[in-house]
């Protein structure tokens, strides 16, 4: 890695294009399904678009949202931004017209920039929000809107980023919700690179990797996949969304040496018959995060494509990674990793949060240092109930420790099942049933019970049927009395399912994360239950 594209510490990720440009002008930055673009023709279209910003009257600090899904256009637009001075926004594909709106008046956007897809279904709502002055689309429109590529082509070649205090905001990335509206988590300038910076250096990266992410843009795991890679150099080959075999295919084609997911596209995979001749051969390592990952996937994994799928855990509070694998360092199948440099984390008692978890003890997951959030955007309370006065931000994951630095996130606190007073973790069931042969996906959500108060019940995608290409085979047949079976010999009986529904696809978020909390909504009716 050339000495010119470390960023420093008055660096933001403004700078870097224009940084890395100046060492590898010629090389690809980043491949989409419309247009291939060098480090040169990324720093250029980054700088013209910030340039049209500021005729437009972006000032810094002013609040500007991206709206779309992957695309080049959504990586110019995000340098171009923090260029400006300006603070980035990523809006969640997935956002109704309700939901966008009140995270652009909540951050006081001015601007919106959106694919055409995206704004057909919101150009009426986005008339109520105050702040909003300029909407600039993507593509051709009828919308009345500004043009993406007439602001590209009118800017000036060689606006400079301005310079920017590392403490300051950088990007508004709003939680998805679950429980009431959103809340903007506050990274700044300094918390962005450091996560790019430092999980490029835990992973290896160099200007020789070919990375291959379908991971979304707007989510915090993504970004790290695209700018920990730029930063030094290497390649992004994006995808607009998840397909498994268009991974396989890219990952080929491209001779990709590193590829990035969540547990369910590994699982996908897997289950994928194309994967049988598929080569592999140039992957050096891959990461899996967003969610706990059963250890027969990853071995399943690293036995098909030879190499360590490295398990990490982040948050958007975090800014990105929080814990990973080191590359040259032991990969401990079912740990997420240990902490990033310069970053404490520690496990505290579920029951009593001043003291601190032994090993192998279930706490609460807990965080300090230089990536932690500002805090919550408008919402001191949260921020209070979240960053304690040490500076500790509480995760809400719960997690063990082996003594020797590894961290294993057993589920998130707010999942956690109570049956009879017995706590049941869903990730601890999931993670036996996604190794039995006739599984392709599951996910574990409580349901009411008049005697225990709530039970778990499996929400199961038969292997068959996960299958894209149906005349590749059957594949294994699921019966939901074997499933119990599988699960009473590998499980406490408490935690056993009380049943078992067979389903034809699970609900996620945009970038792949299993939403349980609307498991029920997604029961199929047409197959018999347990």
């Amino acid at each position: 890695m050339s000495i010119a594209t470390v960023p420093t510490a008055t660096d933001g990720l403004g700078q870097m294009s224009t940084r890395v440009a100046a060492t590898y002008p010629d090389r690809v930055a980043l491949v989409t399904p419309t247009r291939t673009l060098t480090f040169a023709e990324l720093d250029q279209d980054a700088g013209r678009l910030a340039s049209s910003l500021a005729d437009l009257g972006v000032a810094p600090g002013d609040r500007i949202a991206i709206f779309a899904q992957n695309r080049w256009e959504w990586v110019v637009s995000y340098h171009a931004i923090l260029r400006a001075g300006a603070v980035v926004i990523p809006a969640n594909v997935m956002l109704t017209a309700d939901e966008l709106t009140y995270m652009l008046a909540d951050a006081g956007a001015s601007v919106l920039l959106a694919s055409a897809e995206r704004l057909a279904g919101v150009a009426a709502a986005l008339r109520d929000v105050a702040s909003l002055r300029h909407v600039i689309s993507f593509d051709e429109t009828e919308l009345d809107t500004l043009s993406f590529t007439e602001l590209v082509a009118a800017g000036s070649v060689g606006f400079a980023a301005l310079d920017v205090d590392p403490g300051s905001l950088a990007c508004l990335a709003y939680t998805s919700g679950t429980t009431g509206r959103p809340k903007g988590a506050m990274q700044s300038q300094r918390s962005l690179v450091l996560n790019c910076a430092l999980t490029a250096a835990m992973h290896g990266r160099t200007e020789t990797d070919v990375v291959v992410s379908p991971l979304p843009c707007s989510h915090v795991y993504g970004n790290i996949a695209i700018n920990g890679t730029l930063m030094v150099g290497g390649t992004v080959v994006l995808l607009e969304r998840f397909d498994p075999a268009t991974v396989l295919g890219l990952v080929e084609r491209h001779r990709a040496t590193l590829l990035e997911g969540v547990p369910a596209m590994y699982a996908m995979l897997l289950d994928l018959p194309e994967l049988a001749a598929a080569d592999l051969t140039s992957l050096r390592r891959c990461t899996v995060g967003g969610q706990t990952i059963a250890k027969s996937v990853i071995e399943a994994w690293e036995a098909r494509c030879g190499a360590p799928l490295l398990e990490l855990w982040g948050m958007t509070e975090l800014s990105g990674l929080g814990t990973t694998h080191a590359l040259h360092a032991p990969n401990v199948h079912g740990s997420i990793g240990v902490s990033l440099p310069g970053v404490e984390v520690r496990t505290v008692s579920l029951e009593d949060p001043t003291r601190e978890a032994g090993p192998n003890e279930k706490g609460e997951l807990l965080v300090r240092g230089p990536i932690v959030m500002l805090g919550y955007h408008n919402n001191p309370e949260a921020t209070r109930q979240t960053i304690d006065p040490a500076g500790w931000l509480h995760t809400g994951d719960v997690a063990t420790h082996d003594g020797l630095g590894h961290f294993f996130v057993v589920d998130r606190l707010k999942d956690m099942i109570v049956t009879g007073g017995y706590n049941i973790y869903p990730a601890e069931i999931e993670r036996v049933l996604i190794g039995h042969p006739a599984v392709a996906l599951v996910a574990v959500g409580r349901e009411p019970d008049p005697v225990k108060g709530e039970v778990a019940h499996a929400y199961v995608v038969p292997a068959a049927r996960a299958r894209t290409d149906t005349t590749a085979g059957t594949g294994a047949e699921a019966d939901a009395e074997e499933l119990l079976a599988y699960c009473r010999t590998r499980l406490a009986a408490y935690k056993v399912p009380r049943a078992v529904h067979f389903v034809d696809a699970l609900p996620t978020t945009s970038s792949g994360k299993l939403m349980r909390r609307k498991l029920r909504q997604g029961q199929s009716s047409g197959m018999p239950d347990v």
